[in-house]
């Protein structure tokens, strides 16, 4: 894990959805967002339990779309993750269900050579030779 501060940095869904308590020089000097966390963040309202948190959680997509730049999942990060799948496998670890969407990010990450910023650095442990990971 690193804490230097990076010029260019891809941060994870739980990144956006704590930024509001995070400082920014904890953050890259751009931040960008995979669209597979556009994804969750779109996803994000349908799931809340009240009107209140819907509210909140579309605001956050809609703030998500206009003030990051979204990079696309394209055929360079499906190459990625498989690497990062047998990485995963080959550590003991479960490559799917849950932690599909994070593993998605990190190859997205690791494809365009960005640090990975993440409130949940344990996610990606064993792939530090393959994505900068950057807990905060």
């Amino acid at each position: 894990m690193s804490s230097k501060r990076y010029e260019i940095g891809l941060l994870d869904t739980s990144v956006v959805i704590d930024l509001h308590l995070l400082r920014p020089e904890h953050l890259p000097r751009e931040s960008w967002i995979a669209a597979v966390t556009m994804a969750e963040l779109v996803a994000g309202p349908i799931a809340a339990h009240t009107d209140k948190e819907r509210w909140a959680r579309q605001h956050r997509a809609t703030r998500a779309m206009l003030d990051f730049h979204v990079v696309p999942f394209d055929d360079e990060c499906a190459l990625e993750y498989g690497r990062i799948y047998a990485r995963v496998a080959e550590i003991g670890r479960k490559p799917h269900g849950a932690r599909l969407a994070d593993l998605l990010i990190a190859a997205v990450a690791a494809r365009h050579s960005a640090p990975l910023y993440t409130r949940n650095p344990a996610d990606f442990e064993g792939l530090e030779d393959i994505v900068t990971v950057v807990g905060v």
